[in-house]
């Protein structure tokens, strides 16, 4: 699989569509700035839409896909290897953050097992019947898939981009369940920028103390030894360095800008899936909303390089999407404020010098 095929596949979101709502912003009742970021964020959904009239986020969904990372084995994380279907499990008993802040929200929740290294009876048939592998090849010493899995997993997260937008999914929260997720991540960041393993390695969503950050900086190092012969192929990349849950993300994203379905990114995962996917397709990140700051200096290290903008700065950072979705509602604001906000009313003609009420005509 060529992913570069993907920039003949995604279109940019209507720029004509957007100009005429920048100018249909000028007459609203509202002051232009007034509602600041809100107003850009209007203007996009129209693009996004190709409709002046922006159309209310009706159907969102939060979309995650879990697995395991063999270098987690390493004590780079701040859970035990091979523990995400804990998380997994967390999400679908309603117990973790995103799950309680996505029921609050009346927002379903998917998950999607791409490469969980736990057994299969475990976790719902609906959750693990779509895994590509048993966890993720220990990066720092060798490939995270095979390129047969990495093809599989970004078929995976495409079938899984078009199953949301046949279904009328209208924006996706995107996010990852994922133990040591954060060191390949980092590593595709690092290659793809050019820099060193220890200007993006961070602290995970777990957080790490100092010796466990040492030897998350040294994995990353030998990774991206790795990963450096193989940059200008995304899907020899995504083997060597990624795992399955990376590599459909990537899929996702990429398959999300051509149905033109709208995304979220929550954290660092997301965003180095992004830049991956930007790599073969430079127009699919006007089709993506950079949702929070996580504190991952690879996160900001990747939304730079994109142009893209987070919306919200709360410090949170404990992943699994939660902070992309605390994000939805200003979206969600931004396009009612568009669609339902009225124009300002036309001034009044000035006297031409003609007949005045009660004048008989000539």
């Amino acid at each position: 699989m060529n992913l570069d095929d993907f920039s003949d596949l995604i279109e940019r979101p209507d720029g004509g569509i957007r100009r005429d709502a920048e100018e249909r912003r000028e007459r609203l009742a509202v002051p232009p700035g007034a509602l600041g970021r809100l107003d850009e964020l209007g203007e996009w959904l129209s693009a996004a839409q190709a409709s002046v009239q922006v159309r209310a986020i009706e159907q969102p969904k939060v979309v995650l896909f879990a697995g395991d990372h063999g270098v987690a084995s390493l004590d780079v994380s701040g859970r035990r290897a091979g523990t995400a279907h804990e998380l997994v499990r967390a999400v679908l008993d309603g117990a973790s953050p995103v799950a309680v802040l996505a029921r609050s929200m009346n927002v379903p929740v998917r998950v999607v097992d791409a490469g969980l290294d736990c057994d299969p009876e475990l976790l719902p048939a609906e959750v693990v019947r779509h895994r590509v592998r048993r966890g993720s090849g220990r990066i720092d010493v060798e490939d995270a898939l095979t390129s047969e899995e990495a093809e599989a997993a970004v078929r995976l997260g495409i079938a899984i981009a078009d199953e949301e937008a046949d279904s009328g999914t209208d924006l996706v929260v995107l996010g990852d369940l994922s133990v040591g997720g954060t060191t390949p991540a980092s590593t595709l960041v690092a290659a793809l920028c050019g820099t060193d393993a220890s200007v993006v390695t961070g602290r995970g969503g777990a957080g790490i103390d100092d010796l466990a950050w040492m030897r998350k900086c040294a994995a990353i190092r030998d990774a991206l030894r790795r990963a450096r012969p193989v940059l200008g192929d995304q899907s020899a990349l995504l083997a060597a360095v990624g795992g399955a849950d990376l590599a459909a993300m990537t899929g996702f994203l990429l398959q999300a800008s051509v149905r033109r379905m709208p995304v979220i990114l929550d954290g660092v995962v997301g965003a180095a899936c992004a830049l991956v996917a930007q790599r073969a397709a430079f127009r699919a990140p006007d089709w993506w909303l950079a949702g929070q700051v996580s504190g991952e200096p690879a996160q900001a290290k990747a939304l730079d390089r994109m142009a893209l903008n987070p919306l919200l700065d709360h410090g949170v950072h404990v992943g699994e999407g939660t902070g992309a979705l605390l994000a939805l509602p200003l979206v969600q604001a931004a396009a009612a404020f568009a669609a339902e906000l009225p124009e300002r009313p036309d001034p009044t003609t000035p006297d031409d010098g003609g007949d005045t009420p009660g004048t008989p005509g000539a």
